[in-house]
């Protein structure tokens, strides 16, 4: 048999009127949101579901709702548990409550100190980030080096094979950006966001993040947990601990993290959450894999 593994995804996938038809189904759904808009202190669900799309937007919001969708939909499927989980960025909190290592309000209130660093590290040491599309992941790493003389850069994000996102301060990544058209880059896009994620523009936030972990309750997963800093299972508290501190500003190895889970068995994946981005990512790194995704109500019946 075959292993399954649960995906959950990062920042962007937002949407307005996320999760409303999850909260007019279930009356246990209505009361986590009414106790999620105490612990925050905000009105999430009404930010959720009715927008603005630009407050949406903002990374203190963004990630208690991409957060909260997410574990939401995991905990109402039924028809069977995963064998391993993995999510992005962002997503790797969702994952871990999955798999049993924090509980969802202490998570959702890390998620919100999370988001609310990022946004403070982002306006404190101002930074961008770029999508770069048709060149392989060693030749950029070697294009952001030479680039890091106008400014810090690196790569962020290994999605899938010839996508890679860099991220750092507005002069590096620019300097990154014409390299890489010089290099052949198929698409050089810069992307609207409120830092430069994952690069180490984002060491403030660590030390708020940090206090907040240690005042949280963390233990042993019950199945393995794809860390995006090494891309390898974690089966300790201990060490969670420190790669969340670290995934601030380490590079995200999705495409590896995707590539050793299928290594490990794993044949068929089911993203939780708004959007469609993971499962796009994964039938770029391995078409041959099953993946589907659940961001509604409707999804969640067409299984249970």
């Amino acid at each position: 048999m075959g292993k399954i593994a649960f995906l959950f995804p990062g920042q962007g996938s937002q949407y307005v009127g996320m999760a409303k038809d999850l909260f007019d189904y279930s009356d246990s759904v209505k009361n986590k949101f009414k106790e999620a808009d105490e612990i925050l202190g905000v009105n999430l669900s009404e930010i959720m579901f009715n927008g603005p799309a630009e407050e949406l937007k903002q990374t203190d919001i963004t990630q208690p709702a991409i957060f909260f969708h997410s574990v939401l939909l995991a905990d109402m499927f039924k028809q069977f548990q995963p064998d391993m989980v993995a999510g992005h960025s962002l997503g790797e909190y969702s994952a871990l409550v999955s798999a049993q290592v924090i509980n969802l309000f202490d998570a959702l209130s890390l998620v919100r100190v999370r988001g609310q660093a990022m946004l403070q590290a982002g306006i404190e040491q101002p930074g961008t980030m770029a999508a770069v599309v048709g060149l392989d992941g060693k030749i950029l790493e070697e294009l952001c080096e030479q680039a890091s003389s106008s400014g810090i850069v690196q790569c962020a994000n290994f999605n899938s094979p010839g996508q890679i996102v860099i991220s750092g301060s507005v002069d590096g990544v620019k300097k990154a950006m014409e390299l890489c058209k010089s290099a052949g880059a198929k698409i050089v896009k810069e992307l609207v966001v409120s830092g430069a994620f994952h690069s180490p523009l984002m060491s403030s936030a660590k030390e708020k993040l940090q206090k907040k972990i240690n005042k949280t309750k963390i233990v042993d997963p019950l199945i393995p947990v794809y860390a995006n800093v090494t891309a390898k299972p974690v089966t300790k508290s201990s060490e969670i601990q420190n790669l969340l501190l670290e995934q601030l500003s380490a590079p995200v190895r999705w495409e590896e993290t995707i590539r050793n889970m299928i290594d490990d068995g794993a044949e068929e994946f089911i993203e939780f959450g708004p959007g469609k981005v993971l499962q796009g990512l994964v039938k770029r790194i391995n078409p041959n894999v099953k993946i589907s995704g659940i961001d509604t109500y409707q999804d969640l019946e067409r299984y249970n």
